[in-house]
């Protein structure tokens, strides 16, 4: 491994260094498919994945993730070609996954709450002519690629129920909660998805459809599989993030920057194959898809899927499969404490508990310490930064904080005006620089020089938020460079939202804001300038609705306020900031 990317050796964080483990660790020269792979080899009859009372081994799971592949090959996905992932928590989100990898292409992992609005940008920004999603969301997968002109559409759209990887009939513990069923037993036809979305029937491809025809052969089927050729270097994962100019940008992560957190993941968290985890945090974001699932994949690990958040579900899973660790956002442990059931389960396997996305409550991570002796790990990272960049050690954790810098990782507080490294205390930029870090943003030469900065002979990332770092080297956050709301872990980008927004033609201008909430942490704030002739005809309860339908349900704005006009600066510029500090003065 390259040893520029190793922190300097007199950094304060390594006096609280975990003994267990190296500062910085040598990276494999395989790629993320050579994982499972792996695991398949080693530990062919072990459980790899359980969901919703049906258990995959990994001998299982390589099988299907082959037959999935060399499906998506007939259909002419090859090494390099950027393919669109879009699902909740399922297996046949890791089958897919693991697919695309093996062909040496790349995945392009979506939101499954978007809509067909905000999904024609998925399609168009990396150049993908095949998706793969749930017969749920296919329709508007299919209405968002009609929609754009015929050089631009997909040529394929590759389904599957969520039924398809369990028995609907399942009973018991297993059960899925009674509020999923009508999700997960509704079945759509592949003809009927294209009539809804104005498309022809050949567009759709069906999950029994692809196992049928490797059923009938499956040894030739997989047969005519290339073989695998990616390499460390290789783009592998073009996750999107948004920021302040609107549009999502994809950060270009390969096999070796996945590949180094998999690893670090696992040594921080003392993972073995004898792990069992609880995956609740969606696999379509980095996190879950990196800190968990790939991490898990690597050590030969048990992934015990949740589809959605549902806390007595997560109670009854964790006591019976006798979950180890788990990777979440606060708000579900609050959840989970406060059920009125909570006393019926059994918690006593936990081993590991953190995460990230807000801070927690001192007061709830005090409960987890005295009632189970489970430290809160709490920890930092962005989608540039293939999830961790920072967390607390498990042995020496600071609640309320960021950790310290990861394996193989350099980070400092900056101050941009001078170019130098913050005092201890001061505020300043936090800036990163290690193996994990992504390239760069996918055609956005530009974002991509504005976003590194050249820093005692390193690239450091500059990651837009506000912290200090004190005497032992532990990092806080303080504000954001950014506009970016945090509700739950899930990241809103105001000038996203506006941009969405200002398709309405009711509004003639629109800011988004944060605004407090007792639950989410953050939530989300729309002023809103309507036209004048639209004044009167239209509510704001009106405004929200629309956003309901053109928006992922996380970034429509809960609170929507009318205004007559936003403060502008002498250049023309909405004072959103002024906006901002006014609503969290409010007491």
């Amino acid at each position: 491994m390259n040893s520029t990317h190793a922190a300097p050796s007199d950094r304060p964080h390594f006096k609280h260094w975990p003994r267990r483990l190296p500062h910085s660790i040598p990276l494999p020269e395989t790629s993320l498919w050579h994982n499972l792979e792996g695991s398949a080899l080693r530990y062919p009859n072990k459980d790899a994945i359980v969901f919703l009372g049906t258990h995959l081994t990994y001998a299982q799971l390589q099988d299907k993730v082959l037959r999935i592949a060399a499906y998506l090959h007939r259909l002419g996905v090859q090494a390099g070609d950027r393919v669109v992932l879009s699902m909740q928590n399922c297996p046949q989100l890791i089958m897919t996954h693991f697919a695309i990898l093996r062909l040496g292409a790349v995945v392009v992992p979506v939101n499954p709450m978007n809509k067909a609005e905000e999904l024609k940008h998925y399609i168009t920004d990396p150049d993908t002519r095949v998706a793969v999603t749930t017969a749920d969301l296919a329709a508007d997968m299919a209405a968002a690629s009609n929609a754009l002109e015929p050089a631009l559409r997909l040529a394929h759209i590759v389904t599957t129920h969520i039924s398809d990887a369990f028995d609907l009939n399942v009973t018991g513990v297993d059960a899925p909660p009674a509020a999923w069923l009508p999700w997960l037993s509704a079945r759509h036809a592949a003809p009927t998805l294209a009539a809804r979305a104005g498309c022809t029937a050949s567009l759709v491809h069906t999950w029994p459809q692809i196992m049928a025809l490797a059923d009938a052969d499956a040894a030739a089927f997989t047969a005519a599989l290339p073989a695998h050729a990616a390499k460390p270097l290789d783009l592998a994962i073009l996750p999107y993030t948004s920021g302040t100019t609107g549009l999502p940008k994809g950060c270009e992560h390969t096999h070796r920057s996945i590949m180094h957190n998999a690893i670090s993941s696992g040594l921080w968290t003392n993972a073995s194959a004898a792990i069992v985890g609880l995956v609740v945090v969606p696999m379509f974001h980095i996190t879950g898809m990196v800190s968990v699932m790939h991490s898990s994949i690597l050590q030969g690990a048990t992934l015990v899927l949740m589809p959605r958040w549902d806390r007595d579900f997560a109670g009854r899973m964790i006591s019976k499969h006798r979950v180890t660790h788990w990777t979440n956002i606060p708000t579900m442990v609050m959840d989970l404490l406060a059920s009125p059931n909570f006393a019926d389960y059994d918690l006593t396997s936990l081993l590991n508990i953190g995460g990230g996305g807000a801070a927690m409550p001192a007061a709830v991570a005090q409960r987890l310490l005295d009632a189970y002796g489970l430290v809160y790990v709490e920890g930092y990272g962005l989608t540039e930064t293939a999830a961790p960049s920072h967390t607390n050690p498990p042995d020496r954790a600071k609640q309320q904080c960021l950790g310290i810098p990861f394996m193989s990782t350099d980070s400092r507080v900056w101050n941009p005006e001078t170019n130098q490294e913050c005092p201890v205390g001061e505020q300043g930029e936090i800036i990163m620089h290690g193996p994990e870090i992504f390239s760069g943003y996918w055609k956005r030469p530009d974002a991509t020089a504005e976003a590194f900065i050249d820093f005692e002979g390193k690239r450091f990332f500059r990651s837009g938020d506000i912290g200090r770092m004190d005497e032992e080297g532990y990092f806080f956050m303080t504000d954001r460079l950014k506009r970016m709301i945090n509700a739950s872990g899930f990241k809103v980008w105001p000038a996203e939202v506006e941009a969405l927004m200002f398709k309405h033609e009711a509004i003639a201008e629109a800011c988004v804001i944060g605004a407090r909430d007792a639950y989410r942490g953050e939530t989300v704030k729309a002023f809103v300038v309507l036209r004048g002739t639209h004044k009167g005809k239209i509510s704001e309860a009106d405004i929200t609705a629309w956003c309901k339908d053109n928006m992922a349900a996380y970034k429509v704005p809960k609170i929507v306020e009318f205004i007559d006009t936003l403060p502008k600066s002498g250049s023309g510029k909405t004072m959103w900031r002024a906006l901002q500090d006014a609503e969290m003065a409010k007491v």
